[in-house]
């Protein structure tokens, strides 16, 4: 949307692992990967006005807990575009941080992915630009699959990515209770053998109906990470018994490297009446009713 001021605006949506296998480390030390993605109704907001200098300023809730500016995925993004499309026209960026830090969420990806858009708009370039793909490649590993958000299977490291799949529309809530897990550990605490050989792609095929007749096919497959996050942080088996205890909680499971934690449930009321009861009983922890697709 483009704001009366002329200031360019992008949502950047919560990003939210349905499933995540870890197929295995290769060579180069990184993990080959398979997961379902889809995003929430929720996130943060991204704005920008051109200018002759980089900048980004960050407010919202949780603003204070992204660290330096300079040091943001938004303004790395920028850069690595900058040194791919010559000229390019720069500017302020003012971040609205609605989404919980290092959450499992991909904030920081979709950030970076908005702020992408909004260059891509500022300078005509197609988001199916080679140089603004590579530019989300080069600034992290999620940023590809935040870059044009719909639900798809992500693969690779993430940069292999499926075409969008049509998900029927899964109400949902969404916990973090206000942990750090850094993504290195728990992929330590897993301890992944050694890649054998190329993987069997998941060839998941989503039924367009309702989020009742989507659970068994994600009951199916699993998160890899789930365990050995909970080995590191306790209270995420509680999250998940926390969404559990939920009527009509048709599945919960964690979302990426976590520590957020996801419900689905059999209806947008089931799913805000779990929300109000977890925030109730659990204050301290970030609870958000939501719809996934």
């Amino acid at each position: 949307m483009k704001a009366e001021s002329g200031e360019l605006s992008e949502f950047a949506p919560a990003k939210v692992n349905l499933t995540l296998h870890v197929l295995g480390r290769r060579a180069d030390g990184y993990h080959e990967i398979e997961s379902l993605v889809a995003f929430a109704d929720i996130g943060d907001r991204l704005t920008f006005q051109p200018g002759e200098r980089l900048a980004l300023a960050v407010e919202g809730p949780t603003g204070a807990a992204t660290g330096a500016p300079d040091d943001n995925l938004v303004i790395e993004a920028a850069r690595a575009l900058s040194q791919r499309v010559e000229g390019l026209r720069i500017g302020r960026f003012v971040l609205d941080k609605q989404l919980p830090v290092a959450a499992g969420l991909g904030g920081g990806s979709s950030d970076a992915a908005a702020a992408l858009r909004l260059l891509a708009r500022t300078n005509a370039l197609l988001l199916q630009d080679e140089r603004v793909r590579a530019a989300a490649q080069a600034t992290g590993a999620d940023v590809p699959v935040c870059l044009a958000p719909k639900a798809r299977m992500m693969r690779g490291i993430g940069e292999i990515l499926s075409e969008p799949m049509t998900l029927p529309e899964l109400p949902a809530v969404l916990i973090n209770p206000g942990v750090a897990v850094p993504t290195k550990d728990v992929f330590a605490a897993l301890a992944a053998p050694a890649l054998a050989g190329p993987p069997d792609p998941d060839e998941f095929i989503a039924i367009d109906t309702d989020a009742a007749s989507l659970v068994p096919l994600l009951s199916a497959r699993r998160n890899d990470l789930q365990t050995p996050a909970i080995k590191l942080q306790p209270v995420i088996a509680e999250v998940l018994r926390a969404l559990e205890r939920g009527a009509d909680c048709l599945l919960a499971r964690m979302s990426g490297s976590g520590a957020t934690c996801f419900g689905l449930f059999g209806s947008h009321a089931a799913a805000g009446e779990a929300a109000r009861k977890v925030q109730a009983a659990r204050p301290a922890w970030w609870v958000r009713a939501t719809r996934l697709s």
